[in-house]
């Protein structure tokens, strides 16, 4: 394959079936659409874990969460697992970031030649308080659904500079003789689900579809989602129409994401770069939107775990739609190969694949796995997906299995069928092949309380307070007291 640059975008928290290439019938995306249709698209790619830090994270190192311990959001990464940006810079490649990478920070090497604009966690330590795994405080997230709707905030103004930043360094660097990766990272449409107004005003909320299992008759009778409830105070209901009108921001939200990319995306073909760039893009996670009674992501839901995955550029197939299951662990190794740098020994055991390989071929069932061990759950949760089936296990809790050819929006369970347990028994013996999910649990949980005590114990971390969405450059965190408005 030809060695050329590498555009890697990701936005943080994007619904997969919020674009239209996705077969999304209202949300306008006119520009990842164009991508798509350039490209290759997947409809099987997930998250190795569905909250931010750890996401990060695993696409960084190409490892999933429990070989690095990023647990959580209060586990960012260092640097001291080798990332696709040590490889690159190591082998003379320019590896620049532009925007949210919620590593670190504070000096710290994350192993790229520049980092512009950085979005990192707070502090250097990010949200701590969600590592107190027995008897937490619990969160209300009320407040930020109530005030979803139209208006402007810090993380619009922040893409807004992302996109900027973008375009002037491609600029700069458009005759540059050796290829380059620039990883581009969005944060929207992360909430606050506060949308521009003239986006917001594309959507009428009450005619948007719902999101499944939303009212509170359907929710799914599971421990661990019942605890996500509680934990965030989503619990009871919201009306209807608060429902809606959060939808609506989140629709003008990746509308708005899907400007600033077409802004990017047009700066390609204005400097001639489109025929020697490849493309992807794909988000951290996903969103419920109020989904099984949940706002934001944490679950192994479709809406959480599943990610939006497009690929463009030279030889990537146009029009082709790929239903092999990949994860953001396969970024490393595709990445890789796109500018022509070199896996190493240490890179031998890395779970993913190239991505430009899988592209090509004929679809394949493959096996994709994801974890939590953060904020909200009271014990990990494991997900193996291959191309018919989706299994999720909870260390403490009954295991989850469902259809996601025949029962897409995971409706039915079918994990007590006595027609499925086989297929039940096999998945948690993959599962035990790749780890032992008690043993990952007793282990995430003592980092947890390592993290906490290295930082003054649990009253001192309650005592600082949470904050609901990281602050961008130059802004200081809210920090509030857990239970408070």
């Amino acid at each position: 394959m030809q060695q050329t640059n590498m555009l890697y975008i990701i936005s943080d928290q994007h619904n997969r079936n919020l674009l239209g290439c996705y077969g999304h019938p209202v949300v306008q995306t006119p520009n990842l659409d164009r991508l798509s249709e350039q490209g290759t698209r997947f409809t099987n790619a997930y998250t190795n874990c569905p909250i931010c830090v750890p996401a990060r994270a695993s696409l960084a190192t190409g490892r999933y969460v429990h070989q690095i311990g990023n647990w959580d959001n209060g586990h960012p990464y260092i640097g001291d697992t080798p990332s696709w940006h040590h490889r690159l810079r190591a082998q003379g490649f320019n590896a620049t970031s532009i925007g949210k990478l919620h590593f670190k920070g504070q000096g710290t090497d994350h192993g790229f030649t520049e980092e512009i604009e950085p979005l990192n966690v707070v502090d250097g330590t990010g949200d701590v308080l969600g590592c107190i795994r027995e008897q937490p405080p619990f969160r209300n997230k009320r407040p930020g659904i109530r005030e979803a709707g139209p208006g402007d905030s810090t993380y619009l103004q922040y893409d807004q500079r992302n996109a900027d930043n973008a375009i002037k360094w491609l600029q700069e660097h458009r005759h540059d003789e050796k290829p380059w990766c620039l990883f581009l990272s969005f944060v929207c449409p992360h909430p606050p689900y506060i949308s521009p107004p003239d986006a917001y005003d594309i959507y009428d909320p009450n005619e948007l579809p719902m999101p499944p299992q939303w009212r509170t008759e359907d929710w799914p009778d599971h421990p661990a989602m019942d605890y996500f409830r509680r934990f965030f105070t989503f619990d009871p209901q919201f009306p209807e129409a608060i429902v809606r009108q959060l939808n609506a921001a989140y629709y003008g939200v990746c509308t708005y994401l899907d400007q600033q990319i077409g802004r990017v995306l047009n700066t390609l073909d204005e400097l001639g770069l489109t025929n020697t760039t490849r493309l992807i893009y794909t988000t951290d996670h996903g969103e419920h939107l109020g989904g099984r009674g949940i706002y934001g992501k944490f679950t192994m839901h479709e809406e959480s775990a599943a990610v939006p995955f497009l690929m463009a550029g030279p030889d990537v197939p146009a029009g082709k739609v790929v239903e092999t299951p990949v994860s953001l662990v396969d970024s490393f190794p595709t990445i890789l190969e796109a500018v022509g740098a070199q896996q190493t020994e240490e890179d031998a055991d890395l779970p993913g694949e190239s991505l430009w390989s899988i592209a090509q071929e004929e679809n394949r069932d493959r096996t994709v796995f994801s974890e939590y061990h953060a904020i909200g759950a009271q014990n990990g949760a494991y997900m193996l997906r291959n191309q018919k089936y989706k299994y999720i296990y909870h260390v403490n809790n009954p295991p989850q299995l469902f259809d996601t050819i025949d029962d897409p929006e995971e409706c039915r369970d079918l994990a007590q069928s006595p027609d499925h347990r086989e297929i039940l028994e096999n998945f948690e013996r993959e599962l035990r092949d790749l780890l032992d999910p008690e043993v990952v649990d007793t282990r995430a949980k003592a980092s947890q309380r390592e993290m906490i005590e290295s930082l003054g114990g649990e009253e001192a971390i309650i005592h600082r307070g949470a904050f609901d969405n990281s602050p961008v450059p130059g802004e200081a965190p809210k920090f509030r007291q857990h239970g408070t408005e």
